[in-house]
């Protein structure tokens, strides 16, 4: 990559030459969300080419890493024509051999670098009040583009939840019915976090509800609709859904399972409406494995009590 094409690039993305790894995902991140949001606009997407340009600036930084560590062992050498001849005789027969070693400490170097950055981080969240919730919404919301959006939407959850002082919140957004090129990168994202991250509750829309809720990663909640939130849920609040199991009769065969409240409907309360997100519907699953739960029933009930207060 040549000088010009690296800062035309970092340009793309709206950064400056050497920003940070964390700065780049986090910039592409709310590129992403900007694109699609043309998209949903019939606006022409430059997807392609901020996609194109964070590629070069991954392979910008391994390149740099690598040349790094190459003038360290061997730049001392270059003034001695002998010594020269040695080196290409001994790459003639060592090349793949020191490439894979160079790669080798790359990565070292890479993965001592991340994990410095992520113990800065971890310091930094060590030193904010713990998080009451954590939340991952999935599936047609909107933020605004500004860079802040994820904090405003944090701030507005919690100036509904009197004593709460945080909560954490992100925000994918893809379209289950209409995948585009964006959706599919997004969605791509939301099978790994299923996987690999714990939020305390997910807040979806229908088409993505439907599909997590088949995933067995949601908390059944027909004890607290049938128990704590029986007077305050409106008809058709408490929404239903089945898991997807194995057919015994064919292993390669899926079958839906029982039935059971998966989600709770918060679309149109006053809650939903004061957060800074377009939408249309807007259902809250528990994760299974929340260590929050109380808090996530809390929320729901917060919200559907105004909502009742109201009527």
């Amino acid at each position: 990559m040549s000088e010009m094409e690296k800062q035309q690039a970092y340009e793309k993305l709206g950064l400056t030459v050497g920003a940070t790894r964390e700065e780049v995902e986090k910039r592409y991140e709310i590129l992403l969300r900007r694109e699609k949001q043309k998209e949903l606009r019939g606006e022409t997407s430059d997807f392609e080419q901020i996609n194109r340009a964070y590629k070069l600036i991954l392979e910008w930084e391994h390149r740099e890493a690598v040349g790094a560590i190459e003038e360290k062992q061997y730049g001392k050498y270059k003034k001695y024509a002998s010594q020269a001849q040695r080196v290409d005789h001994f790459f003639s027969y060592y090349k793949w051999h020191l490439i894979g070693g160079i790669a080798a400490v790359a990565l070292v170097i890479y993965g001592i670098f991340a994990y410095v950055e992520h113990r800065e981080e971890q310091a930094r969240l060590a030193a904010l009040p713990p998080a009451e919730l954590e939340a991952s919404f999935l599936g047609m919301f909107q933020l605004p583009t500004a860079d802040d959006a994820e904090e405003a939407l944090e701030a507005a959850i919690v100036e509904q939840m009197p004593g709460w002082q945080r909560v954490e919140a992100d925000v994918l957004t893809f379209n289950m019915a209409e995948q585009g090129m964006t959706d599919a990168a997004m969605l791509q994202k939301v099978v790994v976090m299923l996987a690999t991250e714990s939020p305390d509750i997910y807040v979806m829309d229908n088409a993505s509800f439907e599909w997590i809720a088949r995933n067995g990663v949601l908390l059944p909640l027909d004890a607290e609709v049938e128990g704590r939130l029986k007077e305050i849920l409106p008809e058709g609040a408490a929404k239903k859904a089945a898991e997807a199991e194995t057919d015994p009769k064919d292993p390669s065969g899926v079958l839906l399972g029982e039935e059971h409240v998966y989600g709770i409907d918060l679309a149109g309360t006053a809650f939903a409406e004061s957060l800074p997100l377009a939408m249309q519907d807007m259902i809250v699953g528990i994760r299974l494995d929340s260590e929050n739960v109380d808090n996530a029933i809390a929320m729901i009930e917060r919200a559907h009590q105004s909502a009742k207060g109201n009527e």
